[in-house]
């Protein structure tokens, strides 16, 4: 890296560690606690350093905001961009990533990083656990293969628990996992999981009785856009983890059959466990429209009531890449609207809907570097009123752009264009609230506290499509609440 940028580079990972500092000192709290109420030599503890291999979907340079990258707009970020940020970087404006090469770094000595489940960088983690009361050893390693899915049945065993058939009535899926209990007092113990598949995004794994055969299909860091081989194409790897826990030595060559036989055993375990089909667009798996995969919310309508908030992304109706109307019934105070009516997303990415200095006015935000507004040229009245945003969706792609206007009473107030929208995701956090924005702001016209409306909001329809036309803009309640109960 060039000799000016190792300061944002080494930034990330000040920023990083602490971060983990931070997670250390309250896990300590958390365990501190255990002990004051004399219950921690009885109580199993997990500790799991990590849920899969350092990440490296930070891009070679690193990133101010991971969502531009989910986004498919990583170019943004240069290293002047970067640069320009570097004292904000860990605080409430970013939503950062450190650089691909200190994933690599503190993956050492294994091969890749997280999302690439073939190999041990992508998914080998170090494991505590701790419960003096029946784990006789001190400070000792278990080397017996397990698995993330093998907690749930050790923690059942432990409590004396059955697997549970069935709850709330509903038939359950047997347990995957196997319990290690047996291996917490004997370190010589007969391994139990003895085989185990790994895949996400094509990037593939097995593990049997101490061989591994594995394969990388895709990069990491490349979320959105990457030409991919076929998976027929993938170049296989053997390796003995007995000998070679680090994965260095790879036998393909030497031993073709052994290969084949654990590539068979992965088809069959693939089969067995619902991975097939695999699927690496990324783009398309991203978008529910074009994944086709079940979301929560059916149809071309939802109805949200003042009071709902912190709603994930799959809890309100998909309104990227479509034209779309957000209607709000309001109640004005004499003192004038002011504050958030809906938002969704964050500061680093979303939409709100709010009035300031008594306007209605509506915040696109792109990525956090790009704000676009369309404000009424009129204040709201005092009293019950009607708002209203219909968005006009440009097409001609992902991400496009589209036409705002804004109406009170079916009567339009204000107009504007928005160039560019977020195609697949606004944040991985905030989520949507009604009556205010609890998260990081959407718009900055208002802080992150104190930005509730300061009326009261009725209810709020969120509509696409064809269900957010209507020829006089104004939506009657009574067949809102209609087409709702319907629907139930």
């Amino acid at each position: 890296m060039p000799e000016d940028f190792k300061p944002i580079l080494s930034r990330q990972m000040e920023v990083y560690a602490g971060f983990l500092e931070y997670t250390d000192h309250h896990v300590g709290r958390l365990l501190d606690s255990l002990e004051n109420l004399d219950i921690l030599d009885d109580t199993l503890v997990y500790y799991i350093i990590g849920d899969n291999g350092a990440s490296a979907e930070g891009t070679l340079n690193g990133t101010f905001n991971e969502m531009l990258n989910f986004n498919g707009m990583s170019a943004i970020e240069t290293p002047e961009f970067l640069m320009e940020r570097i004292d904000k970087l860990g605080g409430p404006e970013s939503y950062n990533h450190y650089a691909v090469g200190w994933a690599h770094a503190m993956n050492t000595p294994y091969q890749w990083t997280k999302q690439v489940a073939s190999h041990w960088g992508g998914t080998r983690n170090g494991t505590i656990a701790h419960w003096p009361k029946v784990i006789k050893a001190r400070g000792e390693l278990r080397t017996q293969f397990h698995h993330v899915i093998d907690v749930a049945p050790t923690i059942l065993e432990a409590a004396g628990l059955p697997e549970p058939i069935s709850v709330n009535g509903r038939q359950q899926d047997p347990i995957e996992g196997v319990s290690m209990l047996y291996s917490f007092n004997d370190a010589q113990a007969a391994e139990q999981h003895e085989t185990q598949y790994f895949e996400m995004f094509g990037n593939r794994g097995i593990y049997h009785k101490g061989w591994t055969a594995v394969t990388r299909h895709k990069t990491p860091w490349i979320l959105i856009g990457e030409k991919t081989p076929a998976f027929d194409d993938d170049v296989w790897e053997l390796y003995d983890t007995t000998k070679d826990w680090s994965q260095a030595n790879d036998l393909s060559k030497q031993m073709p059959e052994k290969l084949h036989e654990l590539q068979r055993l992965w088809l069959i375990e693939a089969t067995r466990y619902n991975v097939l089909p695999m699927d690496d667009d990324l783009a398309k798996r991203f978008n529910s429209d074009t994944a086709g995969r079940p979301v929560l919310i059916r149809g071309t309508s939802q109805i949200l009531f003042g009071g709902m908030g912190r709603l994930s992304e799959n809890c309100v109706l998909n309104i990227k890449n479509k034209s779309h109307s957000v209607t709000a019934e309001i109640v004005v105070p004499e003192s004038g609207a002011e504050g958030v009516i809906i938002a969704q997303g964050a500061n680093i990415g979303g939409w709100s809907l709010y009035a300031k200095d008594g306007k209605l006015k509506y915040c696109y935000n792109v990525g956090g570097v790009n704000h676009y507004y369309v404000e009424a040229t009129s204040p709201i009245p005092t009293g019950e009123h009607q708002v209203r945003m219909e968005f006009a969706y440009a097409g001609g792609g992902l991400g496009k752009g589209g036409k705002v206007n804004l109406y009170t009473d079916g009567a339009k107030v204000g107009e504007g264009d928005i160039p560019m929208t977020l195609a697949m995701v606004f944040s991985a956090d905030d989520g949507c609230d009604v009556g205010e924005d609890s998260g990081a702001p959407v718009s900055p016209d208002y802080g992150p506290r104190n930005n509730g409306f300061n009326g009261r909001v009725k209810g709020v329809q969120i509509a696409i499509d064809d269900a957010a036309e209507n020829s006089d803009h104004l939506i009657a309640p009574e067949d809102a609440i209609r087409i709702a109960m319907a629907r139930q």
